[in-house]
C-alpha cells in the first residue's frame, strides 16, 4: 500500500522531471530560433568607423581588428565601461595603430553605447559605421544606434556564432542567448526600439 507521504515524493519527482523537459524544449526552441531573431548580419561597404561594444572583449576586438586590417573603415571607437581599454589594447596588439583607436568608457548598457557614442560619432563626421559585437546581441545593438544615430547608414558585421545551438545548450552563451530575448522586450518598452 502507497502512503500518502510516498505518492506525494513520486508526484513531486514527476513534476520536476516535467519542468526539467519543458525549460529544455523552451531554451531549444529559443536556441534554434536566435539565428532569425537575434541575429543581423548586413552587407557591407567601405564605412568611415568601425564601432566595436564592450563586453565578450577578445571576439569583439578580434572583429574589429579582422575589419580594420580588410580596410573596411580607417577608423575604430571602441565603447563601453569596464572593459574599453583593455579592448582597445587588444585591437592595438594586432597592429592597428592606437591614434585610430577612440574609446567611450562611460557606457554600462547597450542603450548607453549608442546614446553615448552618437556625438562621437558626429564629431568624426562619420556617415557609414559599421557595428561590431556579438552575433545574439547584433539585432538590439543595431536598433539602439539606427536610433540614436539616424542620419549614419549602419552596418552589422558581428562576431560569428561558435558553434551548433546544441554545442550552446551546454556553454554559458546559451544562458546569454536567452537572456537576450528578455532584454530585446525590454528594450523595445524602456526605449521603444522597434526590432
Amino acid at each position: 500500500m502507497t502512503t500518502p507521504r510516498a505518492a506525494w515524493g513520486r508526484r513531486l519527482a514527476a513534476a520536476a522531471v516535467i519542468a526539467v523537459l519543458a525549460y529544455g524544449a523552451v531554451v531549444a526552441v529559443g536556441l534554434k530560433s536566435a539565428e532569425t531573431l537575434l541575429f543581423v548580419r548586413t552587407a557591407r561597404q567601405p564605412a568611415d568607423v568601425i564601432v566595436v561594444l564592450g563586453g565578450d572583449g577578445p571576439p569583439r576586438a578580434a572583429q574589429a581588428a579582422a575589419l580594420y586590417r580588410a580596410g573596411a573603415a580607417p577608423r575604430v571607437l571602441v565603447s563601453g565601461g569596464g572593459d574599453c581599454a583593455d579592448i582597445r589594447r587588444l585591437i592595438a596588439e594586432t597592429g592597428v595603430p592606437t591614434e585610430v583607436i577612440q574609446i567611450e568608457c562611460a557606457s554600462r548598457n547597450t542603450w548607453e553605447n549608442a546614446l553615448f557614442s552618437a556625438p562621437i560619432l558626429s564629431a568624426m563626421g562619420a556617415r557609414r559605421a559599421i557595428l561590431v559585437t556579438s552575433w545574439f546581441h547584433s539585432r538590439r545593438a543595431l536598433a539602439c544606434f539606427e536610433r540614436t544615430a539616424p542620419q549614419l547608414e549602419w552596418m552589422s558585421a558581428p562576431v560569428e556564432p561558435g558553434g551548433s545551438v546544441w554545442q550552446m545548450m551546454g556553454r554559458s552563451d546559451g544562458l546569454w542567448v536567452m537572456k537576450e530575448y528578455v532584454k530585446l522586450g525590454w528594450y523595445s518598452l524602456r526605449y521603444g526600439i522597434a526590432v
